[in-house]
């Protein structure tokens, strides 16, 4: 027999989901929130229970895949540092030439090139990233508040 979920559990659970969203006012607010609402309902209530924990999972997943994704990377900005500190790369070794307006563009001298490529690959794993958290935490919402267990994809389960 299906246990009836009310309309109070309902509105409740989506609201934890849609907690999450104050992470874009206040900093962690995708974590404070929906915690003190699964923390003051989960004994009272099983359908919020199941929807907290599956918040905080599919939040914390992300934090962990964010901090991956820049965790790798590092070692290409740091492969770029010490080009920085070399005299020639910011042109201070032609400081002479300023009276000379002949202007050369050439791919040999753009030197940031090799930094573009990590940095623009973290900037599309972030921005999926972004998009994935929001698209399924709109249909997180949406789902419990029709009453329907809704599991989150890529997410890990530390909270059981």
């Amino acid at each position: 027999m299906a246990t009836v979920v009310t309309k109070h559990e309902r509105n409740l659970s989506a609201i934890i989901h849609a907690s999450t969203f104050s992470k874009y006012f206040i900093p962690f607010g995708n974590f404070i929130f929906p915690l003190i609402l699964w923390t003051a309902n989960k004994k009272e209530y099983e359908f919020v229970d199941y929807n907290g924990k599956q918040a905080l999972n599919f939040q914390i997943s992300m934090l962990l895949y964010s901090v991956i994704v820049s965790l790798i990377s590092i070692p290409f900005f740091i492969g770029f540092l010490p080009d920085l500190f070399d005299g020639s790369f910011w042109g201070f070794d032609r400081l002479s030439d300023l009276n000379n307006l002949d202007i050369h563009i050439s791919s040999d001298n753009f030197r940031f090139g090799r930094w573009f490529w990590p940095a623009g690959i973290a900037g599309l794993l972030h921005g999926a990233l972004v998009v994935v958290n929001v698209v399924y935490t709109i249909l997180a919402t949406i789902r419990t508040n029709e009453g329907q267990r809704f599991q989150y994809p890529f997410t890990i389960k530390f909270i059981k």
